[in-house]
């Protein structure tokens, strides 16, 4: 039998004749993720920095403002944009996998030995894989609901980070990771929906 006072859990939805009944949606879970960076360093598995991941920062999405001064006011239009580097927290293990791996990476977009610079981007640029999971693990396979797709990546900063001897923290290195674009996927889910452009002649909006 369906407990009928469950489903009034949310918020009331003005013209809406399903909201009485539709109950609050499960949101997706800050600890259900795993990261995957592709064409990072050069040997495998890669998979050993999907396993030491801590914590990773979601994409960050900054317009420009662009004023146009007019007689009495001011009207602002969206300018370029900006995607903000992200910041991934990995743990150091014993066998130096996640070392050797960051070490790798940093050292196709300069090596620091010979003192030589990679000739372009796209020798050292990777794809970096934000997935949010549901829960699932073992037999029952995780579904993916949600992918960051990041594009033209590379290390902007890395951090060795501190050795104390009044913690019993594991030893962690930070990654400040700059990128050139970012999609959400399956595409229509996000950033990379196909929305018809539109072509007007003002700068103003929002209706009469």
């Amino acid at each position: 039998m369906a407990i009928s006072t469950l489903s009034k859990f949310t918020v009331p939805l003005a013209n809406d004749q399903s909201s009485a009944s539709q109950g609050l949606l499960m949101p997706k879970l800050q600890y259900r993720f795993r990261a995957i960076l592709e064409n990072f360093g050069v040997s495998t598995p890669r998979s050993e920095l999907t396993k030491q991941v801590m914590d990773i920062t979601r994409p960050n999405l900054t317009f420009d403002n662009v004023t146009l001064d007019v007689y009495n006011s001011r009207v602002y239009v969206a300018g370029k944009h900006t995607w903000e580097p992200i910041t991934i927290t990995l743990r150091d293990d014993v066998n130096n996998a996640v070392t050797k791996l960051v070490g790798e990476q940093i050292q196709k977009q300069f090596d620091f030995f010979e003192q030589s610079s990679a000739a372009s981007g796209i020798d050292y640029k990777f794809v970096a894989r934000i997935e949010m999971l549901d829960g699932g693990n073992g037999a029952s396979a995780p579904n993916v609901l949600e992918t960051f797709e990041l594009y033209g990546a590379y290390v902007e900063n890395v951090n060795y980070n501190t050795l104390a001897y009044n913690t019993s923290d594991p030893s962690t290195i930070t990654l400040s990771i700059r990128y050139d674009n970012c999609i959400q996927t399956p595409q229509g889910t996000g950033i990379g929906t196909a929305v018809a452009r539109t072509i007007g002649t003002l700068s103003t909006g929002g209706g009469a």
